[in-house]
Formats: structure tokens, sequence, C-alpha cells
């Protein structure tokens, strides 16, 4: 199912409904390992694009939802075959900045199975968008050359930077940056951008944004 554009485990009975506590509210969780589960209204969820059923949060195998179609891509068009048999490598991205222009930071996790890294890096003076671009440029350069055949989500809670990156918006301020990261997309055919909710307890966002944070009050990498 689909949570605020997100596709999610749901705890559902054997007609794909979900099933609700005694409040009347669903289990859900962004990923079917997580220990926290949130309590959404069931009002709030839908089912996902395509018509599949509701995935139970404990159902073995997992299956992630899939992902709707996106609507705009970037050029130039990516016509190379994704290597389906292995698990889509999870970049998530924060930036943080201490006024606007001020102190910069970003925070990045990176989610390869059972591995995980996390990266947080002071970068001196600048604006919150340059930081969230720049988090995202950092989280595909720690993807590296063997990753390229692979599916990628990219999770960020700017509309900004994926609007750049993926809906085509022209770049106004940071041509340069812009530009780079268009550049280092290509190279990654089948990179998928997910747009989150900022400060709303998605956990990895938050551990994102604690990283990009740290690092500007340490003015050096976390």
């Amino acid at each position: 199912m689909r949570f605020k554009g997100e596709a999610v485990f749901v705890h559902a009975d054997d007609h794909g409904r979900p099933v609700l506590d005694g409040d009347g509210r669903a289990e859900m969780k962004y990923r079917e390992t997580d220990t926290k589960s949130y309590r959404p209204s069931p009002a709030n969820l839908f089912p996902d694009a395509g018509g599949e059923r509701p995935q139970a949060a404990h159902a073995t195998p997992a299956t992630h939802a899939t992902p709707a179609p996106k609507r705009h891509q970037p050029a130039p068009k990516r016509a190379h075959t994704a290597r389906s048999h292995e698990p889509a490598l999870e970049i998530w991205t924060d930036g943080a900045c201490s006024g606007n222009p001020g102190p910069m930071g970003i925070g990045v996790v990176v989610i390869d199975g059972t591995n995980r890294r996390e990266i947080g890096d002071y970068l001196g003076v600048g604006t919150n968008n340059i930081a969230e671009l720049t988090a995202i440029e950092r989280g595909l350069d720690v993807a590296g050359e063997g990753d390229k055949g692979r599916r990628i989500r990219v999770y960020s809670d700017s509309s900004y930077a994926i609007g750049l990156l993926e809906k085509g918006w022209k770049a106004k301020a940071n041509q340069e940056l812009v530009a780079r990261l268009r550049r280092q997309l290509t190279a990654f055919p089948h990179v998928e951008f997910v747009k989150v909710e900022g400060h709303a307890g998605v956990p990895e966002n938050e551990r994102c944004d604690e990283l990009a944070r740290r690092a500007i009050s340490r003015r050096g990498t976390v």
C-alpha cells in the first residue's frame, strides 16, 4: 500500500484489508525489517498503483510494494534493464543549515541488505538547498561503480532537489552543482527518487537529520 505517496508494509488480513486495532488504526512499517511501526488511519492508506493487494508487515517472503510509475523522466532516457535479482540499494539523504544561509551539514544513510553506512559531514557556509543536493551527490558517490546496474532508491524530504533531478525543473541557482549531479545520474540508469515527509518520525530520515546537525555542531565529520 502507499502512505503519503510512499510504498509501505501494512498488516493485512487474507483479503488484503488492513487489520485495525481497538482505536480503528492500522499497523504500518516503512520496511519489513523495521522494529518500529506506525498507526495511521486507514483513510490515509491507498492501494498501490497497478491494483496490488496490501502487503502484510509480517508476510514471508517479504515483497515490497512496487513504487508508482513516475510521470516525469529526466533526460537522457534510461533504456537499460535493471539487475532485478538484487534488492534495491537504499540511499537516505538530508541536508541541514543553521540559518539560511549559514553553516551547512549533510546526513546520508546507505542500506544494502544487512550492510549499513552512515555519513555526517560539515560543508561550510551556504544554503539548505545546497546541503540537500550535496547529500544526494555524496550518497551516489558511496554507491560507486559496482552499483551502476542496480535499482537504487534515493529518499529525500527536499521537493527542490527531487524537482531538479527527476522532474526536469530549471535550475535558477546552484547551476554548477545541479549540472554535476545530472551528469552523475546518467551513470545510474535505475535511480528512483522517493519523497518523504521531513520531521515526521520516518526513522532513516530522522537519522540523516541528526547526522547533519551533529556535523554542523562539531564543524567536522561525524
